[in-house]
Formats: C-alpha cells, structure tokens, sequence
C-alpha cells in the first residue's frame, strides 16, 4: 500500500483554478498590439479585445445574465463570436454553440433542451429565429448580431444589437474565480440515430485542452507547427467542437488572427492571400474546394499550412495540396474529446529523406496519440489488443480533456464511458512505432465473406487517380457475399474519366499487393455530388438510404 504525503498550503497561498480567463490574460503578455481582423469590416487589437470582452460580460449581466444560464449563439466566424468564446464562460454562464446547419426542428430541439435563456444570432438568421420563437420554450431575449446598419424588419422581439448593447457599457470587469470544474460550453452532435446528444465541458477540461494542443502542434517536430508569430483563420465553424480549441490556442500565443464570416471562395482566398494567412484547419471538403480550383492552383500559397480533420484525409488531395506547397497533415478527434487526440509524427529528418509520395502515406494515417492521452484498442469484449500491425479493435482513450457526460444523458454517457475508457466507434490498428491507422467508422466497416474491407482506404486509393475530385465507399448488400462495397466518384471540372479507368487503378494497387482482389467494388459510380452531413463530412447513413431508394 502506497502511503502519500500530501502537501499542507500555507494559509495565505494562492491555489488558482484552470479557468479560461486564464487564457485570455496571456494574450497581453507579449504582443497586445497585434491585430485581429473580421472580413474586411473590422480591425482590432489584443488590448481592444480585452476591453470588448469586458464589455459584453458588462451586458451580460445588465442583460439579468447569472451563474450556470445558458446563452445560445448562432453565428458566423467572427471577432464577436471569439469575444462570446470569453465572456460567456468567464461570468460563470455556459455558452452553447449552435450548429446553423441542423434542421429547424433539431436546432430547436437543442435551443430547449439546453435551456437556452438568452440568442445571439446573426442577421442572415432571422427568418429561421422568427420561425422557431413560438417553439422555444426558455429563451428570454433576442441579441441581434450584424455587419450594416440596417435593422430587420418583422423583428420587434429583439432585446437590442450586440454592438448598441456593449458600447453602453464599463471597460472593466473584475472576473471571479470559481470552481474549475463549471460548465463552459455545450453544443449537440448528430449521430445516427436519436436526438441530437448535448456535449458540454469545464473550464478545467478547455484549459488543459488548450495547454495540450499547444505542446502537441508547437514542441513537438512535426510537420505543420504553429507558433506566435503565426496568422491563424479559421476554416472548421465556431459552432464545432469550439472550431477544435484553436482560437482558445490563438489568443493565449497572441497569433495574428483573421475571421471570415460566411465561408465564401472569394472572400477566403481574399483573406488568406491579403493576411498571408499561415496556419487553419479544415475538413476535406474545404480544402478542396482550393487544391481543385484552377485560379487557386496558379497562385503561390506555399505559406499555407492546414490541419485536416473530420473524416479521412484522401491520398489524392493531399498530394494535390503538398504539390501547390501546402503544408498539410491529418487530425484525429470527437465531439466528445474536444476534440485533439492525435496528430501524425514524421520529424524534420525523416521528411528530408522521403519523396512527396512517402511522406504523402505518413502524413493521411490517424498519427500518434498526442501527449497525455491515452489510447488502446479494444475488441467486441473489451479485451486490449497488441499494437502490431494487424490486429482490429475500437479506438478507446483516456484524456484529461474528454466530456465526462452527455448533458441530461445518463444512460447514453454510461454507454460512451463503458469499462472506464470512452469508445469512439473509430476502427483500427496500431503499428509498432505507435501511429494509428483508422480503417472506418464502426458502422461503417464494410464485412464481405468474412473479410474486412477498408472503405477510408479504398477512397484514399480512388482519390489519387487524377481527374477525381472526391469519393465515398460503402456496403451494400449481397445475397453472396452479405456485403459488397460500392464507389460514388464526383470528377473534378473538364474530367474525363470512367468507372473501368477507376478499376485498373484498383487493379493496379491489387497487383503490388496494396489493396486485396475482393476489396474492388462491383460498382463505382460517376455522380455529380455526395451527400454531406451539416458539418461537411461524408453523409454515409444518406448515402445508403438513397442507393436502397435508387435516387443514386
């Protein structure tokens, strides 16, 4: 038995709490002066947003706002949502960020279900806020966000304007300090099926979150590493599982940072090339609607540096991305996990040696768990498989900064946290070194005679022919074989490729032993768009209804 000494404080030490005003009182230590952009409307500083952040706390409670309310948000990436990012939490109110994209019927769900008291929300919204009042059960006042003068129409229920609210108010606020474990943030994730669950964390988890996510992207040697004297935009929604903690990381480093509201190819490129923009993250759609433009690919971008997460990074994209002299590599995460668990490692002198191919096949995997979490395999029966290689099992980890529960979901946060590690629905394998490899979601796994097939490999594999511009794989049912896969392809603009074109390129990876006989589909299709879900992942629960539906 372990006997601890623990340590008796002096009666007049100072034990701090890991809140996120913490955060936001790094970003005047070394450069206040450095600015922060939205669009081309607004420019401000570290110092000016200290004082606008006291402002809107100010608001908050001449607004009746107190400890443990929930204030919902529906907005675009902006400096005001950054400014609710502090605020809200730093007054002991919970902000909960509302996904623009759910159906009117699942974001009123989350909006009562939240118990959401008072709505920001941005102008462009107010035909789904006028829609939804009569349902919302809690909210008590309406705070419009917007980038002109003009006023909506139709809209005598709102409380007042955010910029009209803060200008009345004191630039100083003394921010207490409380319990680190407080609710911070909640926001809903959409699964398969049932209601959208609530994810909610502390100030003690976004904290170290935050700490982790600084030492994984900026002390370790790694492609893609960020540091203070980087410009950070973010291209992942605010409303995202925090866009993943990064302007949390961002203001703490005193980043020059650019927003860009509405994600518009124009303004993005407008951005990106006017502030030199060196460091965002994304899912694999965002970036290519970059690396698969033609004017995009005749511009120097070599400065650009991007994290893809959400789903797999394909092969062929991130070929495509290294070639224009991005810097790219994959992320792996949840809701749930706040959501950094691993980046890939591959050092400086690793990558010197490596052809952009070789360093291609390292830079897709899942990577290596980053520091402080813990991650295994699992089988059916909870049982810890080896990392060799081979074996496949469930993601399961342990972190200091996963959720510890679905908001009001008891049965279903005891079913996320069975056996004491929180399973992820991810399938994989571990390669000695430790790098994981996810072969697909849980329900997505095709089963065909027995065997496993890959349908995140056989996209990354399809996705590297040229002239394809996306792919999704899925099962689908087979008297024979029970399941078979099957390959939706959209072609880039002006390509001319076919379904036997895709096939021998299969052929060929089955040939050199990369890819099993049984793996090719029986049938790739050549369609015009695939099914997304409202945060720019493949949609393949869609997918499969339409093909039964034959509407693909």
């Amino acid at each position: 038995m372990v006997t601890s000494r623990l340590i008796k404080p002096t009666r007049s030490a100072y034990d701090p709490p890991m809140l996120i005003k913490s955060i936001l009182e790094q970003s005047l230590k070394y450069e206040p002066d450095r600015a922060i952009h939205y669009r081309d409307l607004v420019q401000m500083n570290y110092r000016d947003l200290n004082k606008r952040i006291c402002k809107l706390a100010n608001a908050l409670k001449s607004m009746g706002v107190k400890e443990g309310d929930v204030i919902g948000i529906i907005e675009f990436d902006s400096h005001r949502y950054l400014e609710l990012y502090f605020a809200v939490p730093m007054i002991g109110a919970v902000m909960h960020t509302i996904n623009y994209r759910l159906s009117p019927e699942q974001a009123g769900y989350t909006m009562n279900h939240a118990e959401d008291k008072v709505l920001f929300f941005h102008k462009t919204f107010v035909p789904l806020v006028t829609a939804l009042r009569p349902a919302l059960q809690t909210v008590e006042k309406y705070v419009l966000l917007k980038d002109d003068e003009a006023m909506p129409e139709n809209a005598d229920y709102l409380f007042g304007e955010y910029e009209d609210l803060i200008s009345k108010e004191s630039d100083e606020y003394d921010f207490p300090d409380f319990d680190e474990n407080t609710m911070a943030t909640l926001f809903y994730t959409t699964g398969t099926t049932g209601l959208p669950k609530g994810v909610c964390f502390s100030h003690r988890q976004l904290f170290l979150h935050t700490i982790g996510l600084a030492t994984a992207v900026s002390a370790i040697d790694s492609p893609v590493r960020v540091k203070s004297t980087d410009v950070y935009m973010p291209l992942t929604p605010m409303f995202h599982v925090h866009a993943w903690g990064m302007p949390y990381l961002a203001t703490m480093l005193g980043m020059k940072q650019v927003y860009p509201g509405p994600y518009e190819p124009e303004m993005l490129m407008k951005l990106i090339l006017g502030h030199r923009v060196t460091f965002s993250h994304c899912v694999p759609t965002i970036l290519g609607m970059l690396v698969n433009n033609p004017k995009v690919r005749q511009l120097d971008v070599s400065f650009f540096r991007v994290i893809i997460g959400g789903s797999a990074l394909p092969k062929g994209l991130a070929k495509g991305a290294m070639e224009m002299g991005i810097d790219i590599i994959a992320g792996y995460g949840m809701s749930e996990t706040c959501p950094v668990l691993t980046l890939p490692y591959l050092s400086t002198a690793a990558r010197e040696g490596m052809t952009i191919d070789q360093q291609v096949e390292e830079r897709i995997k899942t990577g290596r768990p980053v520091l402080f979490v813990d991650l295994k395999i699992a089988d059916d029966d909870g049982n810890f498989l080896p990392f060799d290689g081979k074996s496949i099992g469930e993601i399961v980890v342990r972190a200091p900064w996963l959720t510890q529960t679905y908001y009001k979901e008891e049965e279903r946060s005891e079913e996320l946290w069975k056996g004491g590690y929180m399973h992820t629905g991810d399938m994989a394998y571990v390669e000695p070194n430790g790098t994981v490899v996810i072969v697909d979601r849980k329900k997505d796994v095709i089963k065909s005679g027995g065997e496993w097939i890959s349908s995140l490999a056989l996209e990354s594999i399809i996705s590297a022919y040229t002239g394809v511009k996306e792919s999704a794989v899925v099962g689908v049912p087979d008297p024979k074989w029970d399941e078979r896969p099957l390959a939706l392809v959209v072609l880039a603009d002006g390509a001319q490729v076919t379904a036997d074109d895709l096939k021998k390129h299969l052929e060929h990876f089955v040939n050199s032993g990369h890819l099993s006989k049984w793996a090719v589909p029986d049938e790739i299709k050549v369609i015009a768009e695939i099914p997304k879900t409202s945060v720019g992942k493949i949609d393949k629960k869609l997918i499969r209804k339409k093909l039964e539906a034959k509407e693909i």
